[in-house]
């Protein structure tokens, strides 16, 4: 099940919030919460349902073990466990393709099919283990309460990562008040439309330039497919966790911001900071710094990182040398930081995108000759030239579409807000102004409902790209 549907959002969310609200205290909210949790998952995985409560097993397990006794030991074996599952279910058919491709060996290549949401519910459950063999939180003694932690709905297939520190007290006591459940509902709208009304049409035309065959491809097509395959991977994952955001937000729960606006970046560092922060953070947090950081082999630090981090997106090089791309790009800019900051901000804003650019050709491309084949074209060496008479065509039907983009990538939507906001300030007793602002905010809430609810009634086209994750 997926938020974008119309089963989602008329059916299973309605039914879910009406008992959340009418079931009486804490206990009885957690209980229903968890329920449809376990219902959300095994909607469509129903036998991988118990690969979850097992792994939230396993690290509550380990939980209560490490708090009694703090060893590297049971730390380790809980660290493998938890990696050994994501092998097995995520990378073994890739690790078998290249043992046969490197030893001319001729194992059967095991066809297992991806749990969903995998990386994102296994990284959360093991950091609850470190972060209890760190003491950095207490131990959830209620596998229950654990099991909620791990499989919450609104974060379960495609995170944010959330970290069992920032939610463990709001598991135990929070309230859903008017004001928050206003907002929440307010940010689960905007990230639908993000994710129905531009990730969803973008999408259809990167992969009509980049899916299908290069026949006839020029370099214009190739750059324009990457453009809206770069829109699309952006409002496609912040959207989804906006609607995160804003589910959590309606039950009572806050969860971190995993986009800052990252395409407005001068800097790949700065992209870094602002893309995914939740995925970035956790790397940081538990695979740099435990390396050694900026204290010692710092190159090498980044390197595994970088690697990890393009591996954790899929089994395949292509993710692997997407990592590995940024992993140079943030040496240069280590190597070069003097002279980079020299550049105008406009043009280091410029320069970053059409890296940014680069980099999403990469991601999307999982066949490594088809990625030969698309640089070829992108630069010029190959393809049917530069433009034709259907991509110039294509470029004029999407122009609306691309500026539309644009404008919401950058920071005016977030300032027209604001203005709104302002404007709308109480400043009278009877707090019209308030009113106003809220009247404003519920017709645009009912307006991108009622535009996303048209989209999905009449689109065949509805997938989050993150979910193979």
């Amino acid at each position: 099940m997926v938020f974008s549907s119309l089963l989602f959002l008329y059916a299973f969310l309605p039914v879910c919030l009406l008992l959340y609200f009418l079931v009486p205290g804490l206990k009885g909210k957690n209980i229903v919460l968890l329920c449809a949790s376990l219902v959300f998952y095994a909607w469509g995985e129903p036998v991988y349902v118990f690969l979850m409560l097992a792994v939230a097993a396993l690290n509550w397990g380990f939980g209560l073990l490490l708090e009694k006794k703090r060893s590297k030991g049971l730390l380790a074996l809980c660290v493998a466990l938890n990696l050994a599952s994501l092998v097995v279910f995520k990378y073994a058919g890739f690790l078998v393709e290249n043992c046969n491709a490197l030893f001319g060996a001729a194992f059967r290549v095991p066809q297992i099919s991806l749990p969903i949401g995998i990386s994102f519910y296994t990284f959360q459950a093991l950091s609850y283990s470190v972060d209890v063999y760190r003491k950095d939180v207490g131990v959830q003694r209620s596998y229950w309460k654990f099991l909620l932690y791990v499989s919450m709905f609104p974060q379960l297939i495609a995170g944010p990562i959330v970290r069992y520190v920032d939610v463990a007290a709001q598991i135990e006591s929070r309230e859903s008040d008017p004001e928050n459940v206003f907002r929440g509902v307010t940010r689960f709208c905007v990230g639908l439309g993000k994710k129905v009304l531009l990730a969803d049409h973008v999408g259809q035309v990167a992969d009509q330039l980049l899916g299908g065959s290069f026949t006839g491809a020029t370099t214009l097509g190739i750059w324009l497919g990457a453009l809206m395959y770069m829109f699309q991977i952006y409002f496609d994952f912040s959207g989804y966790s906006d609607m995160a955001i804003g589910l959590g937000r309606i039950f009572g729960f806050r969860y971190m911001e995993n986009f800052k606006l990252p395409y407005t970046s001068k800097s790949i560092s700065e992209f870094w900071r602002r893309w995914h922060i939740s995925l970035s953070s956790f790397f940081r947090d538990y695979v740099y710094i435990p390396l050694g950081g900026n204290r010692k082999h710092v190159y090498l630090n980044l390197f595994i990182v970088w690697a990890l981090t393009g591996l954790w997106h899929g089994a395949s090089w292509n993710f692997v040398l997407w990592g590995l791309y940024f992993f140079v790009l943030l040496c240069i800019e280590r190597l070069l930081k003097k002279q980079l900051s020299k550049i105008p901000k406009p043009v280091r804003h410029v320069l970053t995108l059409l890296l940014i650019l680069i980099s999403w050709n990469v991601f999307y491309h999982t066949d490594l000759g088809r990625l030969r084949e698309s640089f070829a074209i992108f630069f010029g060496f190959a393809g049917s030239g530069f433009t034709s008479e259907t991509t110039n065509m294509l470029l004029r039907n999407n122009l609306p579409l691309i500026a539309i983009c644009a404008v919401g990538c950058s920071a005016i939507p977030q300032f027209t807000g604001n203005v709104v906001g302002l404007l709308c300030a109480e400043k009278r007793e009877d707090g019209i102004g308030h009113k106003v602002y809220a009247g404003l905010t519920f017709v645009f809430d009912l307006a991108l409902l009622a535009l996303a609810t048209i989209s999905l009634a009449g689109s065949s086209y509805n997938a989050f790209l993150y979910f193979r994750f």
